[in-house]
């Protein structure tokens, strides 16, 4: 968990570990799964996964999918462009924490 933590702390506001570590669970990322411990801002179809699976379901967010998508850019932008293979678990941690919805993750919130 300690490579997470040291990615988001590159990104993140501030960190709440408890979050990290339910992400990561509900992530179930292995170390023998790189494909799925990605999130590819180069493909379209990989973030409409991320908009409808994540955001809309697990987040609960209302929002139109313009929006959404528009917070999914911002995210994939703030990481950078010029390596568009993103940790999973950092960018759903960046996703939550610019919702205010860290708490799904951790009963200390956000």
């Amino acid at each position: 968990m300690t490579d997470y933590v040291d990615d988001i702390k590159k990104y993140a506001k501030k960190l709440n570990e408890d979050a990290v570590a339910s992400i990561v669970e509900h992530c179930s990322i292995t170390p023998l799964s790189k494909n799925s411990s990605l999130v590819s801002c180069l493909q379209k179809s990989e973030l409409g996964r991320v908009r409808d699976s994540f955001c809309k379901k697990k987040l609960e967010l209302s929002d139109s999918d313009d929006k959404i998508d528009g917070a999914i850019d911002a995210v994939c932008e703030k990481m950078g462009r010029s390596y568009p293979n993103k940790s999973r678990v950092t960018f759903y941690y960046l996703l939550a924490e610019n919702h205010g919805k860290q708490g799904v993750f951790s009963n200390k919130g956000s």
